[in-house]
């Protein structure tokens, strides 16, 4: 499977995790224990987010964190989870925006906590 950096589309990138778990992962592991694990790598991210952008400060143990890195991660779960739901997530962000776009679409520029 070839790496190197390049723009992969998100169906590119669910058969690219669904390739590397059926030839180097074995198989999936439960939905539910995804979700866990999804969960787990959330509040990862949110630990690296709090001490970068909040008022917590790092442990010496934390300073080689890596937000992209803790991101990739939590992508990785989510297709995981999208490949063995059945979702489309091309599709479904489509559907989202076009649900957002509809709903708010004049929300946020009334809304006077953003301006």
């Amino acid at each position: 499977m070839n790496t190197k950096s390049k723009a992969i589309s998100l169906p590119e990138a669910q058969l690219m995790v669904d390739e590397w778990i059926k030839t180097i992962g074995v198989r999936y592991f439960s939905e539910l224990t995804n979700m866990a694990i999804l969960t787990e790598e959330v509040g990862e991210l949110a630990r690296i987010m709090a001490r970068t952008y909040g008022d917590q400060s790092f442990k010496k143990s934390e300073l080689n964190h890596d937000l992209a890195d803790e991101m990739a991660d939590v992508l990785w779960v989510l297709i995981c989870l999208a490949n063995q739901t059945g979702v489309d997530l091309n599709q479904a962000f489509l559907n989202n925006v076009n649900k957002k776009t509809k709903r708010d679409q004049n929300r946020h520029q009334n809304n006077p906590k953003l301006k």
